[in-house]
């Protein structure tokens, strides 16, 4: 694949990874859809996409994946939307990256990596300024909601860590996002006399499952292979900022002080740990 075209595609998943966060906003601030729907819809037209993908580039097949890597990707789906009720889109897309991030780079020092001294310092960073946003004040988010969406950062890390090495991402993403289906329906009946449906709010749910959600995560594995690990984890840096960008535009979001200083902080943080490779004992 030349250069030019891995470059249009890492900036379409980009954007579609940023895209469930304002779908996802929109459909609950401005629709009557409630959460639990929104993730049954998401989850089921994200299914079908990913489907179709994997039948276009070659045989399906159902037993990829895993009943445990599909709870943990409808964990994460249904924290996101129920934390969107109250979380504006760019400060949910910030707790959401920097708690991924964290679980990940946790994991690794459970399993062995010593961070150096610099990396030391980058994950104090980020960690502070994942917690300097969630101190009391004026302009602190919802503390349920920013709970929930943590909780959701760290379900997606655990998924993506279940999904080292495999060997076809898309087709595994097909069959867990198949298997969470059941789970979110499941919630869908729990929550039945809080359940409100409306066209556009289906719509949005719709369209951040089958399009930002499952042509994304295609467009992303597809262009994985040709990246660094830090490449990779580097370039994911720009989905809070593109997502805050358009809160503001769409959503008429405003980015605080807090918000400003507390996204430096978490991604600076993050970088200094990605840009060198850990040490193992």
């Amino acid at each position: 694949m030349s250069p030019p075209r891995t470059i249009v595609l890492i900036i379409f998943a980009m954007f579609a990874f940023a895209g469930n966060s304002l779908l996802c906003r929109m459909a609950l601030k401005h629709t009557s859809i409630d959460a639990a729907s929104f993730t049954s819809f998401r989850l089921l037209s994200g299914a079908l996409m990913l489907w179709l993908i994997v039948r276009r580039w070659g045989k399906t097949n159902a037993k990829a994946g895993s009943w445990l890597a599909a709870m943990a990707l409808f964990a994460y789906a249904a924290c996101f939307a129920i934390a969107y009720v109250s979380l504006p889109a760019g400060t949910g897309a910030l707790l959401l990256f920097g708690s991924v991030q964290i679980t990940m780079i946790g994991y690794g020092l459970w399993t062995g990596e010593r961070l150096r001294c610099l990396q030391s310092i980058g994950l104090i960073l980020a960690v502070a300024g994942l917690i300097g946003l969630l101190l009391p004040g004026l302009t602190t988010p919802p503390l349920q909601g920013s709970l929930l969406m943590l909780v959701a950062g760290v379900a997606w890390g655990i998924y993506s860590l279940l999904g080292k090495g495999v060997t076809n991402p898309t087709q595994v993403t097909a069959s867990n996002f198949l298997r969470a289906v059941p789970f979110a329906i499941g919630l869908s009946v729990i929550t039945y006399p809080q359940m409100t449906l409306d066209l556009p709010g289906v719509g949005y749910a719709i369209a951040s499952g089958a399009i930002t959600s499952g042509i994304g995560y295609a467009i992303w594995y597809r262009a994985l292979p040709l990246l660094q690990a830090t490449q990779a984890a580097t370039v994911q840096l720009s989905v809070p900022i593109l997502a805050a960008v358009g809160a503001i535009i769409f959503l008429n979001e405003s980015m605080t002080l807090r918000l400003g200083l507390a996204t430096v902080a978490v991604l600076s943080g993050i970088v200094l740990v990605i840009k060198q490779q850990p040490q193992r004992i």
